[in-house]
């Protein structure tokens, strides 16, 4: 996941003066490969007056999570961006939430947002709203990544799916990412040895000597097979699969039995125009 800061943007275009517009992405084209900038159009909006009971927003952070990728191709076209967000109240109609104060809610890519948050309580969402405690001197954007989706995520898959022991191994695909760094250190703090495969050295490098991984690998210089002989002699206890494809094929063949298996996603193939044929995946054998 990346967070966006969208200040800049938010404080150029609310001047207090009472006339409210915001900037919003709106989907106007079907991903097709790669994500591009053209698949995307900028539109600026008036917003109405508050009402009673509600609030205005101004984005602080706002995330951008793979998953997104395979998800807009359930909406219709055009159709706004969807994404989670940190904002600031900078107007409030509802005393229960005063200017200053941080809110993170399904909001998507947008500069300010009106809402009435008692109509947004209980809504899941992809991020639920609620009105941030103060976690100062942590950042405020810290309510998207550890305290958001990615560390529950990482914090649910490890402790309800795979159920670490410890002594077991556990092997982290996009180990670098925000949810793969989360379930490392989960792993650790569980007593276990924990092996992450990333797509650069420094990553790996970040992984071994600020996270504390017993080993990281370069999924794009190493064999894997071999990589997976030297890191986890013992075998896999535990796969936490963020990415799919044939790296996720050679870890669950390398698993141990009883072994166990969260799938997370599959950012190997969300680019992908189609699926891969089936004589290039390898088997699974049990």
């Amino acid at each position: 996941m990346k967070l966006f800061h969208f200040h800049f943007i938010a404080k150029r275009l609310y001047s207090g003066s009472g006339i409210i517009k915001a900037q919003k992405y709106v989907l106007t084209k079907y991903f097709q490969g790669e994500p591009k900038k053209t698949d995307f159009q900028l539109v600026e909006e008036v917003l109405p007056d508050l009402r009673d009971g509600e609030i205005l927003t101004e984005a602080e952070y706002i995330s951008v999570d793979p998953f997104m990728r395979a998800y807009m191709i359930g909406y219709k076209l055009p159709v706004d961006m969807i994404g989670g967000q940190v904002a600031k109240i900078v107007v409030s109609r509802n005393e229960h939430y005063p200017i200053g104060k941080y809110v993170t809610g399904s909001f998507g890519w947008r500069t300010h947002t009106i809402c009435n948050p008692e109509k947004l309580k209980g809504n899941a969402g992809f991020a639920p709203f609620s009105l941030l405690p103060d976690i100062s001197p942590y950042p405020v954007s810290l309510a998207l990544g550890i305290l958001g989706m990615p560390g529950n995520t990482a914090y649910f898959g490890m402790k309800e799916i795979c159920r670490p022991k410890s002594g077991e191994t556990i092997v982290v695909s996009g180990a670098a990412g925000a949810v793969g760094t989360h379930v490392g250190q989960i792993g650790k703090l569980s007593g276990c040895r924990v092996v992450g495969f990333a797509g650069t050295d420094e990553k790996c490098y970040y992984l071994e000597k600020e996270l504390g991984f017993d080993r990281a690998f370069n999924y794009k210089t190493v064999d894997i097979k071999a990589a997976l002989k030297e890191g986890a002699p013992r075998k896999v206890d535990c796969y936490f699969d963020n990415v799919g494809g044939q790296i996720s094929s050679n870890i669950i063949n390398y698993m141990n039995k009883y072994g166990r298996v969260a799938v997370c996603g599959s950012i190997s193939s969300y680019n992908e125009s189609c699926s891969p044929k089936d004589n290039e995946l390898t088997s699974l054998n049990f």
